[in-house]
């Protein structure tokens, strides 16, 4: 029959505030009915009561005509014809108190037995499910309280054992209580339309019945009316009968599947985790920050609408904003006193939220489908198939950025004994979560949370030159002269970035450097309620990466790109990145000390991460043609020198040759008359029979 309403006890077991609203719509219905139906009652009690007061008046009346031939009236004498008219009277008004008689039978099985049946078994019912439904549902709520309120630091087993067999009880108690209460109401609305349709067609029937006894003036129209009537009737009952049927059948179903589901923590080998939703909701704890060290939680049903986080009281009749999830960033975070948290941050970093979990599934369930409305999946056409696809992309996608890993490699000189950054696939995480976390980064290192001031901020990985003070005036500019940079860069891109906090790590190899002190950070910043970020400039050229800030454009800080090591972006938030620097001229236990700084961009991490590769790309090949011009350069000047070599060895001999000539000269017999002639040389040529003649004393003496 068309237009009922039904509650739909598949949601039972979810018991969200939605379905809380709808059971007290269903409720308040069933409130009206049984307000409207006890007025009904009284009226048609009325009628009934009237017309056994009717048939017990006519049959009194029909007994006093027969008893009128007894009275004796002072004044009257015997009247025959009265008598006998009196007397047809009574058996007339007989015969209609026999019709009355009937008619009050039929009032009370066709008017009086449906509405009274309705009214003590079906209202009652109602009446007494709802109650053990409340208390059940009461017993659930201490039971989960108990449950959200187990202490990390103390977990005793037998107690949490003995919680989570309360849960489980309390929990299978509520949902099979709201199943026969859900069933029960469901029948409710089949069943006014009888309570209402029953009785008043028993009663026009019987009426119907009582005005054929005595005449047959009713016409074909009301019989055909109430005939349809009671088609109807029959109708609604042959459904109802085959939706309790059905009903059952679905109790039955619901109770052998949802079983594991009672569970607060089921086992993810069993039911496992679906990574690519784009809505979801259920019970959360929320912390609220009550005094500056002390906080408490509440719980709450939130769920996901667009790309907002909504919540919603169970006495609530609509949910209210939390988080505008477009953007932000989310990560599972350790508490103190609580279990499976994760902190949702928004685009702008000004509100997070931290929020628990009922278990590990749902935990991470949360914090997959928080990602994939982050990404706007759920503005595609269909958000699951695009969720599947993009997290596939990611599971078969390297870490860290390509860019900088695959390029360089290739590019690195084979002589230079420089680290290498692993190149971390999928099939390589496995091997490499079984390392201690503690070689990559030292437990105790202090976190850095905010940048230094510019004017206090030395370069990083620069040491001092000898004699040099440090001295910065307030523009950020250094008192040496010299230019950070070069103005004519090939490579010049600018990011927005935020700062969220740097430390120092032990080991620059590998991609889970990066990773763990992401995590460190991060965890760090939920538990001192760290929530401010610097938001800077990244600037990325073929010489540095310098952070500037926005406002007044000072250079907060340089890093040399020779000094970047490795640099990558968080595998699911690919928002976050980091890089790893090595200071030069500082040494630790024997190896260089490492920083790792990292940030969360507007843009995508993997971006950046590929300037990054492009810059240390273009820096590499500007260095191998500098250093081809200079090994250039110096062969250029190699030939000139031998060249000068040649020149100059040849004037020697030439200068010799002229001195031999001479000598040769001066040796020939004087045809002048005796007169000497004077042979004048040159400084050079003196110095060149200097030579001539010591080296002519020193071969005679050694002859």
């Amino acid at each position: 029959m068309p237009g009922i309403d039904k509650l739909p006890i598949e949601d039972a077991l979810e018991d969200s505030p939605q379905t809380r609203s709808l059971l007290g719509v269903f409720e308040e219905d069933a409130a009206a009915i049984s307000s409207y139906s006890q007025q009904l009652y009284q009226a048609m009690q009325r009628i009934y009561d009237a017309q056994n007061e009717l048939s017990a008046a006519t049959h009194l009346t029909s007994r006093l005509l027969k008893e009128y031939d007894n009275q004796r009236f002072p004044l009257g004498g015997d009247d025959e014809v009265m008598s006998a008219t009196l007397q047809q009277f009574s058996k007339m008004i007989d015969e209609i108190s026999s019709c009355h008689a009937i008619l009050s039978t039929h009032l009370a099985d066709a008017m009086m037995f449906p509405i009274t049946q309705f009214k003590e078994r079906d209202l009652k019912e109602i009446l007494t499910l709802k109650e053990v439904f409340q208390i059940a549902s009461s017993n659930h709520d201490m039971a989960m309280n108990r449950y959200s309120r187990l202490s990390k630091r103390r977990d005793i087993e037998k107690v949490r054992l003995e919680v989570m067999e309360d849960v489980y009880t309390a929990r299978k108690k509520q949902h099979q209580t709201m199943l026969y209460y859900f069933s029960a109401l469901n029948t409710l609305q089949y069943k006014k339309k009888i309570s209402l349709l029953e009785p008043l067609l028993g009663y026009i029937q019987a009426q119907s019945s009582f005005f054929k006894l005595g005449s047959e003036n009713l016409t074909a129209h009301w019989e055909e009316f109430l005939t349809n009537i009671g088609t109807s009737v029959q109708n609604v009952r042959r459904e109802m009968d085959s939706d309790v049927e059905s009903m059952q059948q679905s109790i039955e179903d619901l109770k052998g599947a949802c079983d594991p589901l009672y569970l607060p923590d089921p086992d993810p080998a069993r039911i496992p985790i679906n990574r690519n939703l784009s809505r979801k909701s259920g019970y959360l704890n929320c912390r609220n920050k009550t005094g500056l060290v002390s906080s408490s939680w509440e719980r709450h049903f939130y769920f996901t609408q667009g790309g907002n986080l909504m919540s919603q009281a169970r006495g609530e009749v609509a949910g209210g904003l939390v988080l505008d999830i477009d953007n932000c960033s989310v990560m599972a975070v350790d508490c103190e006193d609580r279990r499976y948290c994760f902190q949702i941050t928004a685009f702008d970093g000004k509100k997070s939220a931290i929020l628990q979990a009922e278990s590990r599934k749902d935990c991470e369930e949360w914090i997959a489908t928080i990602n994939n409305i982050s990404k706007q999946i759920y503005l595609s056409e269909n958000p699951e198939e695009t969720a599947a696809r993009v997290n596939q992309s990611a599971l078969d996608a390297v870490t860290p950025s390509p860019s900088f890993q695959q390029r360089h490699e290739s590019l690195r000189p084979a002589a230079k004994s420089r680290p290498k950054a692993s190149h971390i696939s999928s099939s390589d995480s496995a091997s490499l979560s079984t390392l201690s976390l503690d070689s990559l980064v030292a437990p105790d290192t202090p976190i850095q949370f905010d940048i230094i001031s510019p004017v206090s901020e030395e370069y990083v990985g620069q040491a001092k030159l000898p004699g040099q003070t440090g001295r910065t005036n307030p523009f950020g500019e250094s008192g040496d002269g010299k230019p950070e940079e070069t103005e004519d860069s090939i490579l010049q891109q600018l990011y927005m970035v935020r700062f969220l906090g740097s430390m120092e790590v032990r080991s620059g190899e590998s991609a889970d450097v990066i990773y763990e002190t992401m995590r460190h950070i991060l965890a760090a910043r939920a538990i001192h309620n760290v929530f401010r970020m610097t938001e800077s400039h990244l600037l990325v050229t073929c010489d540095c990466l310098k952070l500037i800030d926005p406002q007044t454009q000072v250079t907060r800080l340089r890093f040399p790109l020779s000094s970047v090591v490795l640099c990558a972006s968080h595998q699911e938030n690919k928002r976050l990145l980091g890089f790893v620097l090595q200071c030069s001229g500082r040494r630790a236990e024997g190896r260089p000390v490492s920083v790792c700084y990292v940030f969360e961009s507007n843009d995508e991490g993997e971006k950046i991460c590929d300037s990054v590769g492009l810059a240390k790309q273009i820096a590499f090949h500007s260095d191998m043609d500098r250093r081809a011009t200079v090994k250039q350069k110096e062969l250029d000047k190699e030939k000139e020198r031998q060249q000068e070599e040649i020149s100059k060895q040849k004037q020697i001999e030439k200068d010799l040759e002229e001195q031999s000539r001479l000598i040769a000269a001066s040796s020939r017999p004087n045809q002048a008359g005796g007169e000497a002639q004077v042979l004048v040389l040159s400084n050079s040529q003196s110095e060149d029979s200097d030579t001539g003649e010591e080296g002519k004393k020193k071969g005679e003496s050694e002859a």
